[in-house]
């Protein structure tokens, strides 16, 4: 009988992730919606990337909806201020081109275990039916579009063919499809025995981690390029890395890594988990290079690269007193949590993972100078248009 996390999941190695991951849902400290404040501000300060992109979609006619889709939404209010952004560009683009703008559809997109109803209880009502688009977009407190959740894996299809004018996605690729299983087995040269993540793990590993990476984005690129109507554009942004080394994972390495790691270890220790427990787990996530993105958009042959660069997006962090030392260590263990939380609370139990975070927030208190100096996220940002 393979052991079972407080949620009832049941926990194996090599468990499909798609079936219990999301970001933490609810309203809670630990929750993705009271933890993603950087993700807001890093892209806001991408917002110039995103426009070119959204300069470049061709347009249909307006008497066909203009279909927006986003891709890893999560449940806070990030995704939401992204679509509004969109539809209001493309509805001016349609008006400087001399047309009245069609009908927006927006759909949110996640795997089924995300929190859909925190998402949808943030959407602004939609005004009322007849009214024109002129009087959505000037509607103050209404939303200009209509929405729907779309639950499933973005590796795989999702929608129709040729049914997608738009796919936006942030800060959600770099989250692998699972934990390579050469990763967990004790008979692999790729074994990371000690370790929880791959930021300094061996050779075996890191190769093992991007193998993956890279199936997984062949699987993302194969199912857009059959739903994405002809002229359509995808503005893609993950964490990304500038070492050439793939063990060096820069700004994940640091939240993963480091006094993440040290917690694990400290729980096995003091004997609450087994070293195997602790091994059998791994963050399955890879920050790529701008090279490991390029070969699988160019493999595929679907999509032509207007833009590809590493984007410097800052500190993950949100401190708004950062000689607090206390608020540091509470800041580096609710966003930990806020991303990580379930995977771990199925691994482990909601109690052992309590005890694992208190001790990420004591280590980040000890050393808040040092966190809030060096945990710095970069970001592979991609504008793609359908070849």
């Amino acid at each position: 009988m393979a052991p079972r996390g407080e949620n009832n999941i049941v926990v194996v190695p090599n468990m499909k992730l798609e079936k219990v991951f999301c970001m933490k849902g609810g309203n809670g400290e630990g929750s993705y919606a009271n933890n993603s404040q950087a993700q807001a501000r890093h892209a806001r300060s991408m917002l110039h990337l995103l426009r070119e992109t959204l300069d470049g979609v061709q347009l249909t006619s307006p008497e066909v909806p203009f279909t927006v889709v986003d891709l890893g939404c999560s449940s806070g209010s990030n995704t939401i201020f992204t679509i509004e952004t969109i539809i209001k560009h493309m509805s001016k683009r349609y008006e400087e081109a001399g047309f009245k703008p069609p009908e927006f559809s927006a759909f949110f997109s996640d795997l089924p275990s995300n929190d859909f109803n925190t998402l949808f209880q943030l959407l602004p009502p939609i005004a009322d039916p007849g009214v024109s688009m002129e009087e959505y977009l000037a509607a103050k407190g209404h939303r200009s579009y209509f929405a729907a959740a779309v639950p499933g894996s973005f590796y795989k299809r999702l929608f129709p063919c040729r049914s997608i004018n738009l796919f936006h996605s942030a800060f959600s690729l770099h989250w692998l499809s699972q934990v390579p299983d050469c990763v967990v087995d004790k008979q692999s040269t790729a074994y990371n025995e000690g370790r929880v993540f791959i930021h300094g793990a061996n050779e075996g590993t890191a190769s093992a981690y991007k193998k993956q990476f890279q199936s997984d984005l062949s699987g993302f690129l194969r199912s857009r390029a059959q739903e994405m109507m002809s002229g359509g554009s995808m503005f893609l942004v993950c964490l990304g890395r500038t070492s050439v080394d793939p063990t060096d994972q820069g700004g994940a390495g640091l939240l993963f890594g480091t006094h993440f790691q040290d917690a694990w270890n400290d729980l096995v220790l003091e004997g609450l988990i087994t070293s195997e427990k602790r091994d059998n787990f791994n963050i399955p996530v890879y920050a790529p290079s701008i090279q490991d993105f390029r070969e699988v958009v160019e493999a595929n042959g679907s999509f032509t690269i207007n833009k590809l660069e590493v984007f410097k997006g800052g500190s993950p962090l949100v401190v708004n007193q950062p000689d607090d030392e206390a608020e540091v260590g509470r800041a580096l263990a609710n966003s930990c949590r806020s991303v990580a939380g379930v995977l771990i609370d199925a691994h482990i139990g909601e109690e052992l993972s309590k005890e694992l975070f208190l001790r990420v927030e004591h280590k980040g208190t000890s050393h808040a100078k040092e966190v809030l100096e060096q945990i710095q996220f970069f970001h592979i940002v991609a504008s793609l248009s359908f070849a």
